[in-house]
């Protein structure tokens, strides 16, 4: 047999198959613009043929990072759901500590999640994309006790969770330093300071700012954080 001829596939079953290729999809849309990556890409990845990924994928391509797009987005909108016990920050840094595992388990999913767009960017995967951010700002308002959140506040939660987006590929792109405790901390203080920044003139986050300090604990990170500013400018 010639060096050229197509390898003989193992046999899977659909459901085995599928996931061999939108892995082999998820990796190649996390490394690289999706808008880059080929179908061909896709099958020499898997090592196999272009006519079986049309075969399971239909759609090609656009099909494949929807299923991408999709499938790390079912993940990541339950991360944000911790239990309602304890400082809200320390509810805070776990439900942050979840999502941010999932960014360093899954940095591939991640990275196709949030670096989309382009020819492959459609009006499904950006309404699942903001399903995500929406579901986790609904998340943050339920640990600060807020049900309808005017728009000072509902602002400020949906621009911290385009922050930890944006530090999040940042990070990823740096070799993942600091270490995630370090950067899930430093985002926890981030949210703080944003929330009293933000109290400072609007008065709904000022009762939502004092509601939440008020339940902190001595060594909660948003009273480690007071302490530290105190030392830092009293």
């Amino acid at each position: 047999m010639s060096s050229s001829a197509v390898p003989a596939y193992r046999r899977m079953s659909v459901e085995r198959r599928r996931e061999q290729l939108l892995a082999a999809a998820v990796d190649l849309f996390g490394h690289r613009r999706p808008e880059d990556v080929s179908v061909e890409d896709v099958a020499a990845a898997a090592g196999v043929s272009r006519p079986l990924v049309y075969r399971y994928f239909p759609g090609g391509k656009q099909q494949l990072y929807e299923a991408a797009v999709l499938g790390a987005a079912e993940e990541l909108t339950g991360r944000f759901a911790v239990p309602a016990q304890g400082p809200p920050t320390e509810r805070l840094a776990a439900a942050l500590g979840r999502y941010l595992a999932y960014v360093d388990e899954h940095d591939a999913a991640y990275g196709a999640l949030l670096r989309g767009g382009g020819v492959v960017g459609t009006s499904r995967t950006d309404a699942i994309v903001d399903g995500v951010r929406r579901a986790a700002a609904e998340q943050v308002l339920r640990h600060l006790e807020v049900a309808e959140p005017g728009p000072r506040l509902a602002l400020m939660v949906r621009s911290w969770i385009a922050s930890v987006e944006a530090v999040s590929l940042l990070w990823l792109d740096e070799g993942k330093q600091p270490p995630l405790p370090e950067l899930c901390g430093w985002l926890v203080d981030h949210f703080t300071a944003l929330l009293l920044a933000t109290a400072a003139t609007d008065p709904q986050t000022a009762r939502v700012a004092r509601a939440a300090l008020g339940q902190e604990s001595p060594a909660s990170p948003g009273t480690a954080l007071l302490g530290r500013l105190t030392e830092l400018f009293g």
